[in-house]
């Protein structure tokens, strides 16, 4: 994981303004980079507003908002939302927040957000970024981490780079999924046709390491913890991740409302956000906490080994504004390349409609 802070100056100050807290210790450090933990708190007058103020003790001083919130259960890169939820984050921004454990198809998600049956969820960039590119009324707010995709090869074949895999089989579990796109962009950068120089299999996704152990496949791809717990196996190797090369400051995992929570109610929309980034903090600072707590939620994988990957992935960067903005539009350039999106979609007015800036 990249140790450098992932706010120049500049962009920390455009965001604190826009946040509201430009001069002030943002709260908890959760705008900040792991290496500024232990600011001063704001006091409570400044650092809530009106509806997400709590009493002295520690109880809301009005009635907690209902929020449902989906999200995969067996997803690490998702741990923010259960340690805002156990940290008393959420209630002290006013919420009460009910997960939503789905495992339907992305395009489900994105429509029980879109009507209503949802009121947010986080997930992978990768994954909504085409779905929403059919007009699904679903704002995305903040990029919540980086990191948590993996590209894994034989040591015993040689699939150990991204060059040995031309001619390859590449086992995966759905042919939608992230890391088919992401690792398909990786190759075509390298001069490999993601179609034709790669072919690309699906398995069940607990039975990819088996692929390649009867030398079905050569590679696989896939997500934490699933790649992180299969790398145990000596015989296999790590050829890359999605913090690879350029994008080592590239967030993957986003939290996205529905829009008219974002148009409409749009205090709430900014308390679910603020309470993402702040339990996406503690993730960062504080990664066997998180995996405490993640394994309570049915996360699989040891306490040691759900905090190594927590560790690994990028949760201090969670761009807003025109960062993410940027980071969305790059997004759409490289998912042309390799035929995901159309190649008629503007990237910048395609940021510029599938984000909103809750925090200004």
């Amino acid at each position: 994981m990249t140790t450098s802070d992932p706010f120049p100056s500049s962009s920390r100050r455009a965001f604190l303004r826009r946040a509201g807290l430009f001069g002030m210790a943002a709260p908890l450090g959760v705008f900040a980079s792991p290496t500024s933990a232990g600011i001063a708190p704001l006091p409570p007058e400044l650092l809530f507003p009106p509806i997400c103020r709590v009493a002295a003790d520690g109880t809301p001083a009005g009635q907690l908002r209902k929020i449902s919130l989906a999200w995969n259960a067996t997803a690490i890169c998702t741990a923010a939302a259960p340690v805002a939820k156990e940290k008393g984050i959420f209630a002290k921004y006013g919420l009460d927040v009910e997960f939503v454990n789905f495992g339907g198809s992305t395009e489900q998600l994105l429509e029980a957000i879109a009507t209503g049956k949802a009121d947010g969820g986080i997930g992978m960039a990768l994954r909504w970024l085409k779905p929403l590119e059919q007009g699904f009324d679903v704002k995305i707010t903040t990029g919540v981490h980086g990191g948590c995709l993996r590209l894994v090869g034989s040591k015993a074949i040689g699939t150990t780079t991204l060059a040995s895999l031309k001619g390859k089989t590449i086992a995966i579990s759905d042919q939608a999924s992230p890391a088919k796109n992401f690792f398909g962009l990786l190759l075509a950068k390298q001069g490999i046709d993601p179609e034709r120089d790669v072919t690309w299999r699906n398995y069940p996704a607990d039975l990819l390491p088996l692929a390649v152990e009867k030398g079905e496949a050569q590679a696989l791809a896939d997500a934490d913890p699933r790649t992180y717990i299969f790398l145990k196996d000596p015989k296999l190797v790590e050829i890359a991740t999605n913090l690879t090369g350029e994008f080592a400051n590239r967030s993957c995992c986003v939290l996205a409302l529905r829009g008219a929570l974002v148009r409409d109610d749009r205090a709430v929309a900014a308390a679910l956000t603020k309470a993402v980034l702040e339990g996406g903090h503690i993730v960062a600072t504080e990664p066997r906490t998180a995996a405490q707590i993640f394994s309570g939620y049915g996360g699989k994988g040891s306490i040691e080994d759900l905090a190594a990957m927590l560790g690994s992935q990028t949760h201090h960067h969670h761009p807003v504004g025109p960062d993410l903005k940027k980071e969305i539009a790059l997004y759409i350039d490289e998912l042309k390349v390799v035929n995901v999106i159309r190649k008629s979609t503007d990237p910048a007015k395609f940021a510029d409609r599938v984000y909103a800036d809750v925090l200004s």
